[in-house]
């Protein structure tokens, strides 16, 4: 009962939700998902933190970076039914497309160039 609340209190969030379909089949560090949202580094910490604690994410440190991805295939069935949940419902909305088109000029800039670009 736990893991589904924690996982649908992590879905109640248009940013956590928006954060997810960007990574589907990529990895992004917190600079890049800021860059994308538009959010201070601080809230967008925040979210991360949510997801990750609800198990939909995972992250590794790289020096001075933190990169996420979606949980992969070891995730529990709760985890992976919500993640194609969200995936099978949320790329059909506008802001997703949106996010889409500027996620991919995002990705054209060096990530750790971004990064101190925001220090």
């Amino acid at each position: 009962m736990l893991a589904f609340l924690s996982i649908t209190k992590s879905l109640a969030d248009e940013s956590r939700l928006r954060i997810l379909m960007a990574l589907e089949g990529r990895e992004l560090c917190v600079c890049q998902i800021t860059e994308l949202l538009g959010l201070a580094p601080s809230t967008v910490s925040k979210h991360m933190s949510i997801l990750t604690q609800a198990r939909l994410v995972e992250n590794r440190k790289d020096g001075r970076w933190r990169y996420y991805r979606l949980a992969g295939d070891e995730a529990t069935a709760e985890v992976l039914d919500a993640i194609g949940w969200v995936r099978s419902y949320l790329p059909k909305t506008d802001i997703i497309r949106q996010d889409a088109d500027k996620l991919e000029k995002i990705l054209a800039i060096d990530p750790k160039a971004l990064c101190r670009a925001q220090s």
